[in-house]
This record gives structure tokens, C-alpha cells and sequence, in this order.
């Protein structure tokens, strides 16, 4: 990891790093964008919505709009913030450096939460791409089994280490692009502009439009709790989610435009999982088939990348004293069984959500995350302007205000349309993290857990201190 000296992370020896852990490789550039595709996006299935709420010019000018709003901002922070604290907590290290231990738990809980509920949805997705050739997995107890059955093999794979998932994510990603790049190559003469400029504004459905930008543009931040597993964090990071930005947005804006622009449109028919009809109008059956595929590939990708993510986010806040120290313990493989354990049992009891209330539940919680997130940021920004950051956004701390306002204003447009049964569901999720900081607190007082903090890390209440010192002298 490193040491922390003036306010800085320095670089150790690999012989100063925790016992066992040099022998395990880390994660290079190219399966580091991949992860962060697959913890973003995972290929443009799900962007259907997009032209059903609101037509194809609101949704080609949304793919192109809102990564400037909401995904440029939230990367440059994740590059600005984790190449500061390059470590396996992520945010929950940045927001307990600004605000303390007690809102640090609390940002990891709620982002661990909408982690899980995240990837419950992924092996319902798998099976529903796949019931119209196993008409078995399509309902009952055998839907059940085989998602049991996929949840399992996709967590031993995560099991199994960081640098494996990396680059199955490269394979996996490959394979969910390629249809679609073949699908826009063929769709070029079929072309018609003006299919592209169709807007009613009085028909729009506000409400599903945001949810899918923004649940398709989002967890840019996610990659931040993997930094430790990283190779040379302070240039590899900024670098995989520059990359990893431009090709999400090709990947959403380039099978729209052929989908739109090649076939009449049916505004009513855009929905989840429309691209494949799409594909069988332009290239034929063989094209739908191959969609269908990878859509089924890309939801194993997305699920191993936040698998990875979520269980990393438990070991690094068990580094850091705020778990039990079981959390913390890693398998032979280098990977955090425990972590691996805990977020793939609550996929397993959440999978029975339906996908509606699953993105809208984990677009709640997340914006609160979020929330703290952004003031972390500009609270760092104040309280610790000597520390090192070997990737900063290029602007003082009014720009920084400022840039976080747009995405801050969309947070409030996303609360405020959440139902009342999502919005009260999550805000049961939010009191329960309140209570069980203190909760834990009380249990290593009374010793009934064993907490400990990482040797190899940072005092950042230390940091704190120092920081103040020096902004008072």
C-alpha cells in the first residue's frame, strides 16, 4: 500500500507490504477499463428505455449530454480522489478523511447496499436473455436453481482473483461489442436522418428517461474501491477511466443512432431488450441471435466487476478498523473470502426484486452516496490542499463548487421522482446503517468482535490534525 508522510502517500517496497501479498499480480490498463465498463455499463443493453420515455432525439442528445453532466465530473473526481487515497476502501476512505470515521461507514454502507441490490439483477437478466431457448429457466423452481446455481459459479470466479476477472472482463467485453459493431457497419445504407430528430415533449415520461441515463452513466466511482489491487494506481487510474469514458459513450451512442436511424420507428416497442428485434430487422436472425448472446455474456461481465468491487469495498473497510477484522481476510488468492461471501449471499436473497424496483431502489441510495461524495471532495480540497494528488482537476475550489452543482441539481431530480414505496424502502436502509456504526462500535468496546487497523496505512485522523495545525499557523 504505502505510508503516509506530510500529507502524501509515499511508495514502499513490496517487502513492506502485507505478508503474502506480493506474489499476486496487479490489475494493468487494459483489464482496469474493462472492469470499469462493466461496473458502468456493460454494452448498450438497457439504453431501449431511453427511446421509449422519449423519443430518438431526447435519447441520442441524453447519451451525449449527460456523461457531461454526470459521468465527466464523477471520473475526474474518482481520478482526483484515487490517486490520493489509493487504497481498497475507495470513497469510504475519502469521505471518513473529510468527515470522519462515523459518515465513512455510512457512505460504505449505502454503496455497498446499492451494489448488491445492483447485482441482483444481473443473473435474472442472464436468464431472461436466455428463456426463449430454455423455456425451463423461464419460471418456478427451476429459475430459482439456475440462478442459485449462476450466482455461485460467477462468485467462485471472483474467488479465484482479481487479475482472472480482469481480463475475463476483456473477453467478455469483445464479445458483447463486436455484434454491435457489425450491426451499425450493416445498417449504414438503411439510413435515414430524419428518424433521428423525432421529439414530443408532451409525451415524455420523465421519470423512466432519467432513471435509464442515469443508471446507465453511473458507478464511475466503483472502480476507486479496487485501487489497491491496481498496478502504479496514480497513473493507471486516470488513464483506464479516460479510455473507459470514451468507449462507454461510443458503445450507447453508435448502436442508437443504427437502431434509430435504420428501421421505421415504434416508439411503444423500445423497450428492454428491443436492440435484438432491431438486429434481426437489419441483419437477420443470425445478427438477433448473437445480440442475444452477448447481452446474456455482458450480464456475467457486470456481475463479476461489481462482485469484485463491492467485496474489495468490505476488505478495505475492514483495513481501516471499521469492520470486524474477519472482513479483512483473504483467501489464498489474494481476493477477501468473507467480503466475497457476505455481498454474494445478499445477491442471492435480493434476486427476487423485480428489475424496475431494483434500479430505482439502487438510484436512491446511491445518490446519497454521492451526495457525501461530492462534499468530501470539496471538504478535502479546503482541509488538506498540501496533500499529494498525483492526478488533480484543474481547478481551484470555486471550480470545484461549481462543477459538482449540475450533478448535485440531477441527484435532486432523481430523489424527487422516486415512488413513495422505493423512497421509503431506502430510507429504511439508510436509518439501519445510522444505528449499526454505533452498534459495531459498542461490540468492539465490549470486545465481542476484534477490529484493527491496517499497519501499512495512513492515521487519517493523524492527517487531520496536521492539516489543521498547518491552516491555523
Amino acid at each position: 500500500m504505502g505510508e503516509y508522510k506530510e500529507a502524501e502517500y509515499v511508495d514502499i517496497e513490496e517487502s513492506l507490504a502485507p505478508p503474502g501479498l506480493e506474489k499476486f499480480r496487479k490489475v494493468s490498463v487494459l483489464p482496469l477499463v474493462f472492469l470499469i465498463f462493466y461496473e458502468v455499463s456493460g454494452g448498450p443493453f438497457g439504453i431501449e428505455d431511453s427511446v421509449g420515455a422519449a423519443g430518438p432525439l431526447l435519447a441520442l442528445v441524453g447519451f451525449l449530454v449527460f456523461p457531461f453532466i454526470w459521468s465527466i465530473p464523477e471520473a475526474l473526481i474518482t481520478a482526483e480522489m484515487g490517486t490520493m487515497f489509493p487504497e481498497n476502501g475507495g470513497y469510504v476512505v475519502w469521505v471518513s478523511s473529510a468527515l470522519g470515521p462515523y459518515w465513512g461507514f455510512q457512505q460504505g454502507w449505502m454503496k455497498w447496499l446499492s451494489g448488491v441490490i445492483d447485482n441482483a439483477l444481473y443473473p435474472v437478466l442472464f436468464l431472461d436473455y436466455l428463456k426463449s431457448a430454455i423455456p425451463l429457466v423461464s419460471h418456478g423452481y427451476p429459475r430459482v436453481v439456475a440462478v442459485l446455481i449462476l450466482t455461485v459459479s460467477l462468485t467462485y470466479m471472483n474467488y479465484r482473483g482479481l487479475t482472472i476477472v480482469g481480463w475475463v472482463a476483456v473477453l467478455l467485453g469483445v464479445v458483447s461489442i463486436l455484434p454491435f459493431v457489425v450491426m451499425c457497419v450493416i445498417s449504414i445504407p438503411r439510413l435515414k436522418p430524419s428518424r433521428w430528430f423525432v421529439a414530443d415533449l408532451n409525451t415524455v415520461d420523465w421519470s423512466l428517461y432519467l432513471n435509464t441515463l442515469f443508471w446507465n452513466l453511473n458507478y464511475w466511482d466503483s472502480i476507486s474501491t479496487l485501487a489497491g489491487e491496481v498496478d502504479n494506481p496514480r497513473k493507471t487510474l486516470p488513464k483506464a477511466l479516460f479510455y473507459a469514458l470514451i468507449f462507454i459513450v461510443c458503445s450507447y451512442f453508435f448502436p442508437l443512432l443504427a437502431g434509430i436511424g435504420a428501421i421505421p420507428l415504434n416508439q411503444q416497442l423500445w423497450s428492454d431488450g428491443y436492440l435484438a428485434d432491431v438486429a434481426k430487422l437489419i441483419g437477420g436472425v443470425w445478427l438477433s441471435w448473437w445480440i442475444q448472446g452477448a447481452a446474456a455474456m455482458s450480464n456475467m461481465g457486470m456481475f463479476v466487476a461489481e462482485m469484485s468491487s463491492d467485496s474489495f469495498q468490505l476488505l478495505g473497510m475492514a483495513e481501516r478498523g471499521m469492520l470486524p477484522e474477519i472482513f479483512g481476510k483473504r483467501s489464498r488468492h489474494g481476493t477477501p473470502l468473507i467480503g466475497i461471501l457476505f455481498s454474494a449471499s445478499g445477491v442471492m436473497l435480493l434476486s427476487w426484486l423485480s428489475f424496475d424496483e431494483i434500479v430505482a431502489a439502487e438510484n436512491f441510495l446511491y445518490c446519497f452516496g454521492m451526495i457525501l461524495e461530492f462534499i468530501a471532495f470539496i471538504v478535502l480540497r479546503v482541509k488538506q490542499p498540501a496533500s499529494s494528488r498525483p492526478f488533480k482537476i484543474p481547478v481551484g475550489t470555486t471550480g470545484a463548487i461549481l462543477m459538482c452543482v449540475p450533478p448535485t441539481v440531477l441527484i435532486c431530480v432523481v430523489l424527487a421522482l422516486s415512488s413513495v414505496k422505493v423512497m421509503v424502502v431506502s430510507l429504511i436502509a439508510v436509518a439501519i446503517g445510522l444505528v449499526l456504526q454505533p452498534a459495531l462500535k459498542y461490540a468492539e468496546k465490549k470486545r465481542w468482535m476484534k477490529f484493527s487497523v491496517s499497519s501499512t496505512l495512513p492515521d487519517l485522523n493523524q492527517t487531520n490534525a496536521q492539516e489543521s495545525t498547518s491552516l491555523v499557523e
